[in-house]
Formats: structure tokens, C-alpha cells, sequence
């Protein structure tokens, strides 16, 4: 993986948000069709962007923590990842404007960062 033209999305939202709220207070139904649209969106999103993404990624799971206590389980509010190729930053960051994850779904925003090239390799 190119280092210089490689970029990290990570999707982000907090279960205790406003948002999340409103999302969980929706009736199943309407929910439910909001869900079909958002993955609907989600797959036009990936076709549109497939000559560009390196690595799908996915969904997240429960987190746990591991540091010189031990391991603890923890939360935080990444939810989902990709990985993409883009001439610089700011073009990378363009790809995720409007994103369902923010636009339909309950997610708060996608932060996007450069994978660097490690130190000495």
C-alpha cells in the first residue's frame, strides 16, 4: 500500500447523541425503510467510488482496551472503516461529502487521515 496517496475514513457517532436518539425513536417501520435507503445509498456510494477504494473495510464491533493494566472492554464511537486512494487530503475528505453514514443514517461524521510511512522502513 502506497503510503503518500492512502487514506484512512473512519466513521464516527455517539450512541448518546441527539441524533442516535431521534434514529431509535422512529417508528420499526419507518425505520426500517430508512435502513433500505441508507444501504441502498451506501452501495451507489461504493460503486460510485470502487476505482478508488483499497480496502472496503466494514462495520466495527465491541471494543476492548489493552495498555500496561490489562485488558478492559471499553467504548468509544467509531463505528465502520474504509480505506482509499486520493491525489491529496482535501480530495480524499471530498469523497465523503454527503456520505449516508451522516446524510441518512445516525452517524456524526467521517474523519479522514493520511496513512504515513513508517519511521525507518
Amino acid at each position: 500500500m502506497s503510503t503518500n496517496d492512502t487514506f484512512l475514513a473512519v466513521f464516527l457517532g455517539s450512541k448518546t447523541s441527539p441524533k442516535w436518539a431521534a434514529w431509535h425513536a422512529l417508528p420499526e417501520a419507518e425505520r426500517r425503510a430508512k435502513e433500505q435507503q441508507g444501504m441502498a445509498a451506501w452501495k451507489a456510494w461504493v460503486e460510485k467510488h470502487q476505482g478508488v477504494i483499497v480496502a472496503m473495510g466494514g462495520p466495527l464491533g465491541k471494543t476492548k482496551k489493552v495498555d500496561a493494566s490489562g485488558i478492559a472492554d471499553i467504548s468509544n464511537e467509531m463505528g465502520a472503516f474504509t480505506v482509499v486512494r486520493a491525489g491529496s487530503h482535501e480530495a480524499a475528505a471530498k469523497l465523503f461529502e454527503n456520505h449516508p453514514h451522516f446524510a441518512i443514517f445516525p452517524g456524526e461524521r467521517v474523519e479522514i487521515m493520511p496513512v504515513l510511512a513508517i519511521p525507518g522502513g
